[in-house]
């Protein structure tokens, strides 16, 4: 079982540091899975008990310039890590103005997950700063528990107004009720609204688009099985989601909401 990469390009160092920090606001710890071409950081709490699910998938050939990994055999060539997203996000602080970064499987004491920060000097000898992250190394018969999860089809899809707006009127919510209430329909409109005895306030928002609904199976369902001005709403806890809210580093180009999930669809500008 082996895993070594390397880093280069600074945007992409950067955009890679950015999608981590993201994700150490969200979770505490997380599964790191590590295929041939992809990297996966997964946080599968049972939502149905309030908890928070978290897929993030992410093409290798985005990131890295060198990328290595043999996985526990030929027949699962795969790797599946459980770290501190926080530990990797305070190692690649160090790397802003880095020649190179070099991440690496390594077994120190106990398995670790070794980040090398080559950073520039004035003189011919480079300075390296390692930082060795512990990781615990799932046992494949666990693999199951981290798969890509189910969700059922969609009321209604929305795309998000830009989420530091979004933030500013949740943050003002937040001290009125402890849920709020996310309404949307198929025309575009979306409500946040607190309901309590003593207040009910709505801020509305218009004209945001609707992305096609897609079934589990892949086919479109018409929008015309639903009366376009209906909302179909879904009530959260406002901290969590302020707290997804404010650990957005990534810029995402569109966010999308559906009723029955959270959904942050992010895409890179070029």
């Amino acid at each position: 079982m082996r895993f070594r990469a390397k880093i280069v390009d600074i945007g992409c160092l950067n955009h890679f540091t950015r999608v981590i920090n993201t994700i150490a606001k969200l979770a505490k710890t997380c599964t790191l899975r590590l295929t041939t071409d992809k990297l996966y950081f997964i946080l599968s709490d049972k939502v149905a008990n309030g908890g928070v699910s978290m897929w993030c998938e992410l093409s290798q050939g985005n990131f890295f310039d060198e990328f290595q990994m043999e996985g526990v055999a030929a027949e699962s060539n795969e790797i599946y890590l459980e770290l501190a997203p926080e530990n990797l996000s305070r190692a690649l602080k160090t790397a802003q103005n880095a020649k190179a970064v070099k991440v690496k499987l390594t077994n120190k004491h106990c398995p670790c997950l070794t980040v090398a920060v080559e950073l520039p000097s004035l003189s011919s000898n480079s300075r390296v700063v390692t930082h060795d992250i512990p990781v615990g190394v799932i046992p494949r018969k666990l693999w199951s528990d981290f798969r890509e999860p189910r969700v059922p089809d969609f009321d209604v899809s929305i795309y998000l107004p830009v989420l530091k707006t979004m933030k500013s009127v949740v943050e003002r919510m937040k001290n009125l009720s402890n849920t709020i209430v996310i309404e949307a329909n198929l025309n575009g409109e979306m409500n946040l609204k607190i309901e309590t005895d003593l207040v009910c306030v709505t801020t509305h928002f218009k004209d945001l688009g609707n992305p096609p609904l897609v079934s589990e199976d892949g086919s479109q369902f018409s929008a015309q099985e639903r009366d376009p001005e209906s909302m179909a709403e879904a009530r959260i806890d406002i901290k969590k989601l302020l707290q997804l809210l404010a650990g957005q580093q990534v810029n995402p180009t569109k966010a999308l909401c559906s009723k029955y999930s959270f959904w942050l669809g992010c895409r890179r500008s070029h």
